[in-house]
């Protein structure tokens, strides 16, 4: 009994950790970013909303924040199609090439970012096709670095799904369209969702492939972020680093809730 007892005591512990590894450093990015002081320290002098007025009114801060939303809707739409249609393929072929692909996509995890941006920027400066610092150049290459987080999460749904479901559809005379949208497209709807939010998140705080492809003209919120850490080291970077914290979980809720409300409805 109490060997029995003991291991839920462990996992309990050593989720609570795990827990508190991942919310310290976003604990510390709000402090710093409510800091009175005039410079990036923890513990904070003081609480004030001063530099997140800075954040605010920051026209460089902004830009980046809105070309960094955008950048990440754009990639993750890109992704979230590619991703799913590729999920289905790896799944379903019977080719002996589909497992040489399935290590070929996920080959971007793998990689050291540094390494990936390095050879999207050579490929494109080399090929001379004109996407070397330019934002559809960025975008494919946000793309290549999101897309294996859809292709996981899906092809995790994919390989317990019973394609006897599809081919009862089928057989009612339901097209092979039809019956894709109708049984396997909700089925694995909530794992697209997730991977959905994975690729949203990946993008929005992307840093190493977005130092090789992007200008001074088209900063993301993270390199912004850096050039004033490297520079001036005031707290608007951390209170930069509040709305973007922000804004990652409030998608992962609204996302959460769409799920909730298409199981509910049917939809």
């Amino acid at each position: 009994m109490r060997q029995e007892s003991a291991i839920p005591f462990a996992f309990k512990a050593i989720s609570l950790l795990s827990l508190a590894i991942l919310l310290v450093p976003v604990f510390i990015v709000v402090l710093a970013g409510l800091n009175s002081g005039d410079y990036l320290t923890f513990p904070p002098e003081g609480l004030s909303l001063r530099w997140i007025q800075a954040f605010l009114t920051s026209p460089v801060f902004l830009s980046a924040y809105g070309v960094s939303f955008m950048i990440a809707l754009v990639s993750t739409l890109i992704s979230t199609v590619i991703g799913t249609m590729a999920a289905i393929y790896l799944t379903r072929s019977q080719s002996r090439t589909s497992s040489i692909l399935r290590g070929f996509f996920m080959l971007p995890i793998v990689l050291p970012g540094v390494v990936l941006g390095l050879a999207l920027y050579v490929f494109y400066v080399t090929t001379g096709i004109g996407l070397a610092r330019t934002m559809p150049g960025l975008i494919i290459g946000h793309v290549i670095v999101t897309c294996p987080f859809v292709i996981a999460t899906v092809t995790a749904a994919l390989v317990g799904f019973d394609r006897s479901l599809e081919e009862a559809a089928r057989s009612l005379g339901a097209s092979p369209f039809t019956a894709f949208r109708l049984v396997t497209l909700k089925i694995i709807g909530p794992a697209i969702s997730a991977g959905t939010i994975f690729a949203f998140i990946v993008s929005f705080g992307q840093f190493e492939v977005t130092l090789f492809l992007s200008t001074p003209n088209l900063q993301t919120l993270p390199i912004a972020m850096y050039v004033s850490m490297r520079y001036q080291f005031e707290p608007t970077a951390a209170a930069a680093g509040i709305f973007a914290i922000a804004l990652v979980i409030l998608s992962t809720v609204l996302t959460s809730r769409l799920v909730n409300l298409k199981r509910t409805f049917g939809g």
